[in-house]
């Protein structure tokens, strides 16, 4: 199998939790404070990847100044487009409660909160077609750490959904959507940047990492904090030293 298929395969195997977390979600009844302690264990598990996997990757295969370049960038970069989401009704996505914005309550929120979905998703996917790259098969770290933060969003997300009035077909044509898109997003990275130099994966796995610790902070903390409070960063933590212990068996 092509190196880039197998990216694609791994990227939406990732996205597929989205999916999974919906459907948990969509079909049975989940108490909030088990969506938001589920959301602070996924971001302890992404920002151990990110420390250990992704950007300490980034600056040994390109040095520290593509690194931070990339980081930066790819914060700034998500920054700006998740405030252009906001103002259009994306702002709660993640949320589990009666923030999420209906249609009804402001038009155009559906398509925003969907945009807004897929770019929490792509970076992910676009580091997982890199790790690749080497020869040495996917970064198991990684897929892990993915597929578990992905989980709670999208069974936290969905439940906030379902509280702003939207449907079933709008609930998993845009899961589904995302998922597919991940799997896109992984065989391209792959497909693309195969004969990249070291600088420029750098950069990209930089950036990747950048605009994922910005997400984290932006829709994964606030609404892992809605119901856990002073036991998220506990949560948290455990989901680190999880992905940690992952990382270092693998």
């Amino acid at each position: 199998m092509p190196v880039w298929i197998e990216a694609g395969v791994w990227g939406l195997l990732a996205g597929s939790a989205l999916v999974l977390g919906a459907a948990i979600a969509w079909f049975a009844h989940v108490p909030r404070w088990v969506a938001s302690s589920v959301m602070a264990f996924g971001a302890g598990v992404l920002i151990s990847a990110l420390a250990f996997d992704l950007v300490d990757e980034a600056e040994r295969t390109g040095g520290l100044g593509p690194t931070v370049l990339g980081f930066l960038g790819g914060a700034v970069v998500y920054v700006a487009a998740n405030v252009v989401l906001a103002r259009r009704g994306a702002r709660h996505r993640k949320r589990s409660g009666d923030h999420q914005a209906s249609e009804s309550g402001q038009q155009g929120s559906g398509t925003a909160i969907a945009v807004g979905a897929l770019l929490d998703g792509v970076p992910e996917s676009v580091v997982l077609g890199l790790s690749l790259l080497g020869g040495g098969g996917v970064g198991s770290a990684v897929l892990a750490a993915i597929f578990v933060s992905n989980l709670p969003e999208g069974l936290s997300s969905t439940a906030g959904m379902k509280r702003s009035g939207r449907g079933a077909r709008y609930v998993f044509g845009v899961w589904g959507g995302i998922a597919a898109a991940s799997g896109v997003a992984g065989a391209l990275g792959c497909l693309l940047l195969q004969d990249a130099s070291d600088g420029t994966l750098a950069v990209i796995t930089a950036t990747a990492a950048g605009a994922i610790l910005a997400m984290i902070a932006d829709t994964m903390i606030p609404e892992a904090f809605e119901d856990t409070h002073l036991y998220a960063g506990l949560i948290a933590a455990t989901g680190f030293l999880v992905a940690f212990a992952i990382s270092r068996a693998a």
